[in-house]
């Protein structure tokens, strides 16, 4: 493997969020990972069916947050449309 391909893969990441629309409770952060742990949750999303929203410059502000901690403030914005996004994708898979 080039060292192109090593750096690349050692700075992907990978940011999982746990979000409950019938809730009030701002959503957390529930894993992160990169290189083979952030492709080891991508491939656990797509086992379970989940959507996979890719938002690197997102993921990398949010790689910040510890685990179980929910999302600062200053990210509400940005993580609104993130999950606006999967909530429009599920209710197009549903139909």
């Amino acid at each position: 493997m080039s060292n192109d391909k090593k750096d690349e893969i050692e700075h992907d990441i990978a940011i999982a969020l746990k979000y409950d629309k019938e809730s009030d409770d701002a959503p957390k952060l529930i894993a992160k990972g990169y290189g083979e742990i952030a492709q080891r949750i991508i491939d656990l999303a797509k086992e379970n069916d989940i959507i996979i929203e890719t938002n690197p410059i997102l993921a990398e502000a949010l790689s910040g947050v510890e685990l179980d901690e929910t999302i600062p403030i200053e990210l509400f914005e940005a993580v609104a449309e993130v999950i606006g996004f999967v909530l429009r994708t599920q209710n197009n898979k549903q139909q």
